[in-house]
């Protein structure tokens, strides 16, 4: 079972794709999907659909798991990444993939055992979970494969 983990963004969207084989989990792939700040909005939406369609239609996944939007302090941030998610929804519905949301301390609990983990916490349990020598970089990947593996606790034994 293939799932993919989002961690949206407008500049920048973490993707992390994990394998779930029996109880183990493979890292098969992981990175970000970059936009400028200099075009539109609708530009850097249809990039952003665009770049996630051809990373499904690669990977087959069974499930995509996102990051649900929390809390914001920046109220300004709040309405472009509701944007992201809303396209990364649409995205995953048109090829059939289920989509499951999953809030940070979710996504910390499935990672760590703790909701309120901190982000090295979390970072260092992704690559034991995952045997990764180093901790995926940027930031939003590792984020994303954090939600991944959220996602693939799913497919282990329903919520």
């Amino acid at each position: 079972m293939i799932i993919i983990g989002i961690d949206p963004g407008t500049a920048t969207t973490g993707y992390g794709v994990v394998e779930l084989k029996d109880s183990d989990m493979i890292c098969l792939d992981y990175g970000v999907i970059e936009t400028s700040k200099s075009l539109s909005s609708s530009f850097r939406l249809d990039i952003l659909n665009k770049e996630l369609l051809s990373i499904i239609k690669k990977y087959d996944p069974q499930i995509l798991s996102v990051e649900k939007l929390y809390f914001f302090k920046n109220s300004k941030t709040v309405i472009p990444v509701s944007q992201s998610k809303g396209v990364i929804i649409m995205t995953a519905s048109r090829e059939n993939v289920p989509v499951y949301e999953f809030t940070p301390p979710q996504i910390k609990l499935a990672v760590t055992g703790y909701g309120k983990a901190d982000k090295k916490q979390v970072q260092k349990m992704i690559c034991a979970t995952l045997n990764l020598e180093e901790i995926p970089q940027p930031d939003d990947a590792a984020d994303a494969l954090g939600v991944a593996i959220c996602g693939a606790n799913i497919l282990k034994k329903p919520f």
